[in-house]
């Protein structure tokens, strides 16, 4: 179990399916560290152990002394923390490993070069080759989580996508092998910058890829977000879905003041933390809070 904490939804990439754009006429925040303490005291006390904090792509307000900062206060009130955010050098990722960040997760969005450059059109983002290097660059600045995926529906056809994913996760199991690897399979959903998909992924097709990709890696995590509906993220669970958010809001500061900015996507499954965790019981699985320390690294 672990929950989004979005810090900022302030950017200068301008990605044409994404709610944060640059450009678009939205509310903006970027949370001060007694603000994500604010979020993160309400996590915590609804059990959340582990948090993903999320920016937009702004190098000057959300850059890495900003993040190690968030990070750092945060590090009193959870053992585990990753971070999604824009990609950086082996350098920037180590100073962030020593603030403590746990994880990174990096979407590559699309696997294919000509779409990725249709949809990615100003910023930083824009170079293909840099994100895609994104998860290696973090396992060498020593960095214990990584994660992986595309927006499914981005790029047509998605299966295209799917095997892509498949085949870097692959390939980081034999060149990142110290490291924990997940894969999130997220459909592209409407957002602030009226993106829709033309071919979504149909609710079969996700089934049938989640199995295949337990299939092909059957030792990595598969992440399922509050993007899908609660029954269906139910019956996904036991295909093989090992990592999943809830009560989730991806606006910055949105559990504690929400309606004040402009969440990245829509979210379908509204349900509470508890909730979830006893829908989980009942399906037969045990809810996991918190499945690491930093004293596990003692000595090592």
């Amino acid at each position: 179990m672990y929950a989004p904490l979005y810090l900022s939804n302030e950017c200068l990439t301008t990605c044409t399916y994404c709610g944060f754009a640059k450009g678009l006429p939205i509310a903006r925040k970027t949370l001060s560290v007694a603000q994500s303490l604010r979020e993160g005291e309400f996590l915590r006390a609804r059990g959340y152990r582990h948090v993903l904090l999320l920016t937009g792509e702004h190098q000057k307000l959300t850059g890495v002394d900003f993040l190690g900062e968030h990070v750092g206060a945060l590090r009193a009130l959870f053992p585990q923390i990753s971070l999604e955010v824009q990609v950086w050098n082996e350098d920037e990722y180590r100073r962030l490993a020593a603030a403590g960040v746990d994880g990174v997760v990096i979407y590559q969005e699309t696997y294919d070069p000509d779409s990725y450059a249709r949809f990615h059109v100003a910023g930083k983002k824009r170079d293909y080759e840099f994100r895609l290097g994104g998860p290696e660059r973090a396992a060498r600045a020593g960095i214990r989580r990584l994660g992986i995926g595309a927006l499914l529906g981005l790029h047509e056809p998605w299966r295209e996508d799917a095997i892509a994913l498949a085949a870097h996760a692959l390939h980081l199991l034999k060149v990142a092998w110290r490291q924990e690897l997940a894969v999130s399979v997220p459909r592209i959903r409407p957002s602030a910058s009226g993106y829709s998909p033309e071919h979504p992924v149909t609710d079969r097709e996700l089934a049938q890829l989640i199995c295949a990709l337990r299939l092909v890696l059957p030792d990595t995590g598969i992440v399922m977000s509050t993007r899908e509906a609660p029954g269906f993220r139910d019956a996904l669970v036991p295909l093989g879905v090992t990592h999943t958010s809830a009560g989730s809001h991806t606006d910055p500061g949105g559990y504690t003041e929400p309606g004040e900015a402009e969440g990245q996507f829509e979210v379908d499954d509204t349900r509470a933390p508890e909730e979830v965790a006893d829908a989980l019981r009942a399906l037969g699985y045990e809810p996991v809070w918190k499945d690491w320390d930093a004293l596990m690294r003692a000595g090592v």
